[in-house]
């Protein structure tokens, strides 16, 4: 017997947004040494168009967007590698990022469920240009508009604003 194709397509949607809402359930807030991350900064320091510059410089990456996305349960980080040497932590699967909300000091993981490992970018041969993701876990602390700080290995993007959906 055939199965319709809108039958197809309404059960694919389903099963994708379940998915999301398993990772956001994957991920609790972390409470051992990232919330102590540093997150001072100095007064009036703004993110401005010259921290573009500065991230580009500094990490090889050129940040896309930061959303907050899947009805508020995940943040959708992204970003383009412009200088792979620089970027690679951001590929390698032996540091985990993290992001810190700067009002709480709490940190989010990036979820890894059993089955179809992290929801980040991993090592395979990244290319110059292309736009990667990575999801960040939210169970309702960071919300559009909250400043946050998104930690891989030695490197911090700090004060990045979160977009509203």
């Amino acid at each position: 017997m055939r199965v319709p194709a809108n039958t197809r397509i309404w059960t694919t949607a389903l099963l994708f947004i379940c998915f999301l809402f398993f990772l956001a359930a994957c991920t609790p807030l972390s409470t051992n040494r990232r919330e102590q991350v540093d997150l001072q900064q100095k007064e009036g320091d703004q993110v401005q168009s010259n921290s573009i510059q500065e991230f580009k410089d500094l990490y090889g990456i050129e940040i896309v967007a930061l959303r907050y996305s899947a009805a508020g349960h995940m943040l959708d980080f992204r970003f383009r590698a412009v200088a792979l040497d620089k970027a690679m932590p951001f590929f390698r699967e032996d540091i985990k990022p993290y992001l810190v909300d700067k009002a709480t000091g709490k940190s989010l993981d990036v979820p890894v469920p059993a089955k179809l490992g992290p929801a980040r970018p991993t090592g395979r041969n990244p290319k110059l240009g292309i736009t990667y993701w990575m999801f960040f876990g939210n169970p309702g602390l960071v919300k559009p508009g909250d400043q946050v700080t998104i930690v891989v290995g030695d490197y911090k993007l700090e004060d990045l604003i979160v977009e509203g959906q």
